[in-house]
This record gives structure tokens, C-alpha cells and sequence, in this order.
């Protein structure tokens, strides 16, 4: 592809392709500059690079390779585990599947170690099993399928929002209601490439979170109980940050310089997770146990928790609120 510089205007020339090239972001534009793609009248040149009319970008976006993880002995906190499906408490900071920056040392790998292989393999290149995602620095309850019957199954159940997904985050301040329902819809920020953000109806995808105050420390951070009916991506994130309290310990969307504490990690856990056993049908319901970081709030409220864990239990959801 070549592109000719018309507009008087002075720009820098990744700028200047990232609003010719809306299908690639600013970053993935500096990498293919970097590694010679992309030309500068026949001259490879830095990102920044001045622009002039008459100038001539000539543009060679080379083919991905397809990702094909290895089994690697990591070791998983298994929560339950038949023929059919494993799920998995979730280590903070382990990425689910591979990708660009993460060839390895993910979620993946590490199933493809203890499975033996034996994961559904139409979850999509890279990413066997995979049935949902959480975050990379999120931990706790996440569901991986072994057949590819079952991968439909539950792939299925996520969709028409018929799994049980509850949620305990640490908020920065506390929130303004006891409980309120956020539905709005999400999208990528247009800047921003990493962040997701709130956006007009007319765009993006609906998002809906109920979020419950279990408790408020002297210093305003707050333990929250999260319930998801969607799943988009970092959706409890930025719904809290849009009701202006972010988690605590978040490196997105919250400001460090603003954060309570000692935060190590993203305050969010994937406490509980509830779906339909794609083989017998029988509602199946798992529970991750609660990091120590986060016991200075659960130690406050566990005659609470062990109330909600019999309402899920019963999936009496609505009795939660």
C-alpha cells in the first residue's frame, strides 16, 4: 500500500497513519515503522518523523503468524474438574491465553500441561478451552472446557446471560447508593487504545452491573459485591469508575497518586461463578476462596458473605439485593 502526503498541515507520520489506518492502533503503527513496514520515501525513518507534501509512505503489513501455545507445567489452583470441564482459581497477574507480548506463561499453557492436551479446539487460535476471559490482573473463579460440545454449551450460556457471575471489588471511595444497577453501553476509548469507556447508546455494546456496598473502612475504601449479566471487557472496572469510585489498585483507571493504602494488586476477585453442567444439566457452582489482601473488608462482613453464598447456592439472585 502507498499512501501520498496532500495536506500542508505538518504532522508526525505515525499520527498521520493512524487516522489513515483506523484498523490499526497507534502502537501496532510505531512497531511496524520500527521494524522497517513502513517506509518514508523509500528510507526508513522514526515514528516521529516530520511530514511533507509530496511525501510518499509505502506500507507492507506483514501476515501474523498463527499462535500455537505449548503445554508448560504451571501450576493451577484446580476448583473442580471432570471430563468434561475444569475450573480454575485464576492467579492475579497470569494472562488467560496467549498473545502479542504474552507468547507464553498463560492460563493456556499451563491447562495445556495439566489436561493433557485434552481441551476443546475450536475456542479459537491460541486459545483452547477458553470459554470467558478475566483480566489479566483479576483473580479467581474462571470455567475452561475439555470438549468441544461442552466449549458450545457454555460459550451458549455466557451469551444468553444463564450463568451466575458474582464479583467482590475494593473501591478508592465509597459509593453514593447502597445498591444501584449501572446499564449503559461500553467501548473501546477512541484515544486510549487500552481502556474501554462509556459511550452513546447508538454505539459500543450494552453493559450491565448490579453493585452492592458490603462495607466502608475509615478511610472510604469500600468492599463491593458485584453481579454481571454481561461481559464486556473490564466492565466492572469502568462501571465503578463511571460512578466515581475506581477499584483500588488499579493501574487503568484509577489515579496512583489518589489510592488509599498500600494497593499491590487490582482489588477485583471473581468470587463465585455459576453455570449449567453442559453434560448433566445440573447447576454447577464454584467458589474461589478470598485473597488475603483482600480480609481487611470480608473479615468485617462474613456473616453476610455466608448469607449470599445460600442465596447463590439457591439461585435466589434477586434476594441479594
Amino acid at each position: 500500500m502507498t499512501l501520498t502526503v496532500s495536506d500542508e498541515s505538518s504532522q508526525r507520520l505515525d499520527a498521520f497513519l493512524a487516522g489513515q489506518l483506523p484498523e490499526l492502533s497507534r502502537s501496532k503503527i510505531q512497531a511496524l515503522i520500527k521494524e522497517g513496514h513502513i517506509l518514508l520515501n523509500d528510507s526508513k525513518v522514526k515514528a516521529r518523523a516530520a511530514l511533507k507534501v509530496g511525501d510518499v509512505i509505502t506500507i507492507e503489513v506483514p501476515e501474523e503468524q498463527p499462535l500455537e501455545p505449548e503445554a508448560e507445567d504451571i501450576p493451577l489452583s484446580v476448583l473442580h474438574e471432570d471430563s468434561e470441564v475444569i475450573v480454575i482459581n485464576k492467579a492475579p497477574g497470569m494472562v488467560v491465553h496467549p498473545a502479542a507480548g504474552n507468547p507464553n506463561g498463560t492460563l493456556v499453557n499451563a491447562l495445556l500441561h495439566h489436561c493433557k492436551g485434552e481441551l476443546a479446539s475450536e475456542g479459537g487460535e491460541g486459545r483452547p478451552g477458553i470459554v470467558h476471559r478475566l483480566d489479566k490482573d483479576t483473580s479467581g473463579c474462571l470455567v475452561a472446557a475439555k470438549t468441544n460440545a461442552s466449549l458450545k454449551h457454555l460459550v451458549g450460556q455466557f451469551a444468553d446471560r444463564k450463568t451466575a457471575k458474582l464479583y467482590l471489588a475494593v473501591t478508592q471511595s465509597p459509593p453514593t447508593q447502597t445498591h444501584q444497577t449501572v446499564f449503559n453501553n461500553i467501548a473501546r476509548h477512541p484515544v486510549h487504545r487500552q481502556r474501554m469507556d462509556v459511550c452513546n447508546p447508538g454505539s459500543g455494546k450494552p453493559a450491565i452491573t448490579d453493585l452492592h456496598l458490603l462495607h466502608t473502612r475509615d478511610d472510604g475504601t469500600s468492599l463491593i459485591l458485584c453481579a454481571l449479566h454481561t461481559g464486556r471487557t473490564h466492565q466492572i472496572r469502568v462501571h465503578n469508575r463511571f460512578l466515581g469510585h475506581p477499584l483500588l489498585g488499579d493501574p487503568i483507571y484509577a489515579k496512583p497518586t489518589r489510592q488509599p493504602g498500600n494497593a499491590t494488586r487490582l482489588m477485583l476477585h471473581a468470587w463465585r461463578l455459576g453455570v449449567k453442567h453442559p453434560k448433566s444439566d445440573e447447576w454447577l457452582q464454584n467458589e474461589a476462596p478470598i485473597p488475603p489482601e483482600f480480609h481487611p473488608w470480608t473479615d468485617q462482613v462474613t456473616e453476610r458473605l455466608a448469607q449470599i453464598r445460600l442465596i447463590s447456592d439457591s439461585c435466589e439472585f434477586d434476594a441479594l439485593w
